[in-house]
């Protein structure tokens, strides 16, 4: 690796990973979910554990039951069949029921499992460790570089400010629109789904506007 792979290159590494991914999981690939469910690793591995307890239709069924007679009670007097009214016939419970049974088949599923997530992001980074080592441009830094330092600012108290604030105003952007430019992006539009087609315009079209505003304006 002696220079940046071609443009087109790594968008069709993107766009496979990102088509295999949603073919093998039928879930969306992105970093921001994968982040916030490792940070919370305690709460989401209690919520899996709850999950795989009812993975059993008929365990499901009595733990409704269970709890619907514990806040309900059991009494005699109460009816367990809602009474028919007029009008009523036996093939509305049937398309009631047939009616569920097609919105549950069409839900998506669940979270990707942590560990899967965490390996994700464990993998961004010995990628992108590999990848400077092999180019031989691996050294350690503690600044942005020249560009940071001529357009934004080269003291290292003002930089490690901003970089706080720009950090915590994106991890809250980026939670606020229920994704960031690589779920939206990639998975988002490739799905059409309408919040990803107005989200990702709006994170680009920010970034070059404030980029234009950096190097011709201020």
């Amino acid at each position: 690796m002696s220079g940046y792979w071609p443009w087109w290159v790594g968008a069709a590494g993107l766009a496979l990973i990102t088509v295999n991914y949603a073919l093998a999981t039928d879930r969306s690939f992105g970093v921001s979910s994968a982040w916030d469910r490792v940070l919370h690793w305690r709460r989401e591995r209690r919520l899996e554990r709850m999950d795989e307890e009812f993975t059993d239709e008929r365990a499901l069924a009595d733990a409704l039951a269970a709890a619907t007679a514990e806040h309900f009670g059991t009494s005699p007097a109460a009816p367990t069949v809602p009474p028919a009214t007029s009008g009523t016939s036996q093939p509305l419970e049937t398309d009631a029921e047939s009616t569920v049974g097609e919105d549950a088949s069409v839900t998506s599923p669940g979270p990707a499992p942590l560990v899967t997530q965490a390996a994700l992001l464990v993998s961004i980074f010995f990628g992108g460790l590999i990848a400077a080592l092999t180019s031989g441009r691996f050294h350690l830094r503690f600044d942005m570089g020249p560009g940071f330092r001529n357009v934004v600012t080269a003291n290292p108290t003002t930089m490690t400010v901003l970089l706080f604030v720009g950090g915590v105003l994106v991890g809250f952007g980026t939670r606020l629109a229920g994704g960031c430019s690589s779920g939206h992006g990639l998975n988002g539009c490739g799905r059409l789904r309408p919040v990803s087609l107005v989200a990702t315009p709006v994170f680009f079209g920010t970034a070059v506007a404030v980029s234009f505003l950096l190097w011709k304006v201020i």
